[in-house]
């Protein structure tokens, strides 16, 4: 069953409105009064079961049959650290990552990023990859849209570490760990809810990257030696971790 998301503003009593996804269930759908669509609150992921009431000019007027109990998100956030790849690849990076269970993500430049983003079009790019984040919610019966931050560098990220159980840095270098040793080692330990994946671009990362992670932060952080193509890395991981 098609499942859309809306604004906690859209649902008022037993009523939930959809102006967003207008076009697509009317002309695309073809939705008629009395079809069901599952609608999920984006604010807070409740998920409903309703009833088309109207199909008026800008909105879907929905009656809520019931509220429905789901367990689609995981318990452990898991926040994907993305360096920036060539051509489209972002797009499919994030898709994937959605599909698969990820909590957050964050795009990230590294000093051996092929692709180097102005300040103007960094904010039309979030903007068409929190539109992809969101389709692929859609997709997979997720009760959130998972939120694509802005792009940030390797000392934000640094910053950031310390709002996380544990961190685990795609380094191709590594010659002691892989990643299914060491996310089977976190699934041994007690209180890991939020975990960090740091994954580089095409070029390697070790000097600009991995390096001052090492430096700076060492609370609970694993590597694994990967030469997986970037686009795989994250999705290879979240697989492991089962979210």
């Amino acid at each position: 069953m098609p499942k859309f998301f809306v604004e906690n503003e859209n649902i008022k009593s037993n009523k939930i409105y959809i102006t967003e996804d207008y076009n697509h269930i009317k002309n695309v759908l073809r939705k008629n009064v009395g079809d069901e669509l599952e609608v999920c609150n984006k604010n807070n992921g409740d998920n409903f079961l309703c009833s088309i009431l109207n199909i008026l000019s800008e909105e879907i007027e929905c009656e809520i049959i019931k509220k429905v109990k789901s367990e689609a998100e995981s318990k452990l956030k898991v926040t994907i650290f993305q360096g920036l790849p060539k051509q489209e690849k972002m797009e499919l990076v994030i898709q994937k990552c959605i599909e698969l269970g990820a909590y957050e993500f964050v795009p990230l430049e590294m000093k051996n990023c092929v692709v180097k983003l102005k300040e103007k079009d960094k904010i039309k790019k979030i903007e068409r990859w929190q539109k992809i984040a969101e389709v692929a919610a859609k997709q997979c019966g997720r009760d959130i849209v998972p939120r694509v931050n802005n792009i940030c560098n390797i000392n934000e990220v640094i910053n950031q570490m310390k709002n996380f159980d544990s961190v685990i840095v795609a380094y191709e270098n590594e010659e002691n760990y892989s990643i299914k040793s060491e996310i089977n080692k976190l699934k041994q330990k007690e209180n890991i809810n939020k975990v960090a994946i740091i994954i580089g671009p095409e070029g390697r990362n070790r000097q600009t990257g991995d390096t001052k992670i090492k430096r700076k932060w060492s609370k609970h952080r694993y590597t694994w030696k990967t030469n997986f193509k970037n686009r795989n890395s994250g999705n290879s991981t979240n697989k492991h971790f089962n979210v």
